[in-house]
């Protein structure tokens, strides 16, 4: 429940930077020669670090995808950008040692039913771990379906260290 009522955990109190998900950020820009340089910029002057960077071209205009080592505050670098923005849920999964770990992941969440919209690898933290991130169509049913096959999945508190 999202206003609080009754026994559930509301939304906005069981998400944070333990909560098994990823913000990333769709920027929403014209195609436009800079577009991608006026958004990186905003994060030059702070200790924010860009995680992860997508961009979509579409013929008019951009998407820029964007995973942030600190998202409470990159939101508050967006918002006095006035910048179009939405947020998306990521499931991160860090990408276990071994051959062909992406097959295994695959066919883990085909198991569950889960469909990916997309994936893109990622790096963490300051070792550098390898990393997964996946729009999923079930974010619940996916973090217990990997956890339960042995699967470390990576949260916000993961981007900052």
């Amino acid at each position: 429940m999202s206003s609080g009522e009754g026994t559930g955990v509301g939304y906005a109190t069981a998400r944070g930077r333990d909560w098994p998900s990823v913000r990333q950020f769709n920027v929403f820009l014209e195609n436009r020669v800079g577009g991608l340089l006026s958004v990186v910029r905003r994060f030059e002057a702070t200790d924010i670090r860009i995680v992860s960077l997508i961009v979509n071209d579409l013929s008019d205009c951009a998407i820029i995808r964007l995973v942030l080592s600190d998202p409470e505050r990159a939101l508050e670098v967006f918002e006095q950008a006035k910048l179009p923005i939405t947020e998306s849920d990521l499931l991160v999964v860090q990408l276990p040692d071994g051959p062909h770990p992406l097959p295994r992941i695959c066919k883990a969440l085909l198991a569950a039913e889960i469909n990916i919209d997309y994936a893109y690898q990622l790096l963490v933290g300051t070792q550098v771990l390898p990393a997964l991130a996946l729009r999923v169509d079930d974010l619940e049913t996916a973090v217990s379906t990997l956890r339960s096959q042995g699967y470390t999945i990576l949260t916000e508190n993961d981007l900052s260290q």
